[in-house]
């Protein structure tokens, strides 16, 4: 024999089905109520029944009380209280961002500061620059008008020298000012030249050829003083895009000012090697001139190649830095270090052909 066992429908278990249920159960009862309230009222409530109608009347009253006493539970702990948690977390939360708010503000009005003090700063520095570069080029113009007179002087001064026949006092005072003509000769060269590069003329050529050109140049010079020279070399470096005649200049200047610093009285020593310079298609040609001077002081090192910047009574403190220039413009490089027993400075010049920057005019030669 089957059994059967009776169970209640399972209870809505979410608070919208809940609350509808009370919702809908609230309006049935009152309206249960309403009608009993209403027959009672008329009169066709059975009189046998009064006593079982008035119960029924104050059970639906009872049961309206339940019904929406559980509602008002429901609310308060399904809504009212989650709401104010909420709010209390809010509160907190709106009490926290305000600070963090007046703390970015704060941080913000400070960047802004050092922002607008910064752009003032570099404003005075753009004057600045512009305010050289018109000394600059008014410079390079008073240069080359003086040059042209500067070169008649000395070409009188020659004719002068050969036409006059002098007592030994007189022809001391006229070669001192041949001497100083000479030197501000010298120094309206050098500026001109750093001040208006030629663009480079390119052509395949060793650089050992051209430190070998110049040490023709300054043969005679080495041999009138003390100056013991060596070269070291297994064998010629390879040739490259370079302009020779630019890259000898740089070169003369380098030996000349490693002979000055040894006061022409020691060893000099050249060697040429190739080096990496450190990527994989990065090969420079390289060459090391080591003098055995006095070294350079290390205040003066960062400024051996700033323009005008000498410390010989008579240099115009422009030697180094076309140097520099120079090697640059080839996409190279000068490295100096220094010490009591001497300075070496190294020519770095790229195997490769160098990639100059825009704006930079370079001719390469057609091969013959």
């Amino acid at each position: 024999m089957r059994q059967s066992s009776l169970s209640l429908p399972p209870g809505p278990d979410n608070l919208g089905a809940r609350l509808a249920m009370f919702l809908l159960a609230i309006p049935l009862i009152g309206i249960v109520l309403v009608v009993l309230a209403a027959l009672d009222m008329a009169g066709l409530a059975p009189v046998d029944m009064r006593q079982t109608f008035a119960g029924v009347v104050l059970g639906a009253g009872l049961l309206l009380l339940l019904v929406t006493s559980g509602l008002w539970f429901i609310i308060s702990r399904e809504v009212l209280r989650p709401l104010q948690q909420i709010r209390g977390e809010a509160s907190e939360e709106r009490g926290a961002g305000l600070g963090q708010v007046a703390a970015t503000m704060r941080e913000l009005r400070e960047a802004v500061h050092r922002t607008q003090a910064e752009l003032d700063e570099s404003n005075r520095n753009l004057r600045h620059v512009e305010k050289l570069a018109m000394v600059g080029k008014l410079a390079a113009g008073v240069a080359h008008s003086v040059r042209n007179p500067l070169t008649s002087v000395k070409l009188r001064l020659f004719s002068l020298e050969r036409s006059l026949s002098l007592d030994g006092e007189r022809q001391e005072d006229f070669a001192a000012i041949a001497d100083a003509i000479r030197h501000v000769d010298g120094i309206v060269s050098n500026f001109l030249e750093f001040s208006r590069r030629p663009a480079l003329k390119l052509e395949r050529v060793s650089p050992s050829r051209v430190l070998d050109a110049t040490l023709r140049l300054i043969e005679s010079r080495l041999e009138a003083f003390p100056v013991r020279l060596s070269v070291l070399r297994k064998k010629d470096l390879p040739e490259l895009y370079a302009d020779s005649e630019q890259l000898r200049e740089a070169l003369l200047n380098i030996l000349l000012n490693a002979c000055e610093a040894m006061d022409y009285d020691g060893c000099l020593v050249v060697e040429e090697a190739l080096r990496s310079g450190g990527g994989s298609r990065s090969l420079f040609a390289c060459i090391r001139v080591k003098d055995t001077g006095p070294g350079i002081d290390k205040d003066v090192m960062p400024d051996i190649f700033t323009p005008f910047f000498s410390t010989k009574e008579q240099g115009t403190g422009l030697g180094l830095p076309i140097a520099k220039s120079i090697l640059e413009e080839h996409g190279g490089d000068i490295e100096v270090s220094s010490s009591a027993e001497g300075t070496v400075f190294t020519l770095l010049i790229p195997l490769n052909t160098p990639h100059f920057p825009r704006g930079h005019r370079a001719d390469i030669a057609a091969p013959e």
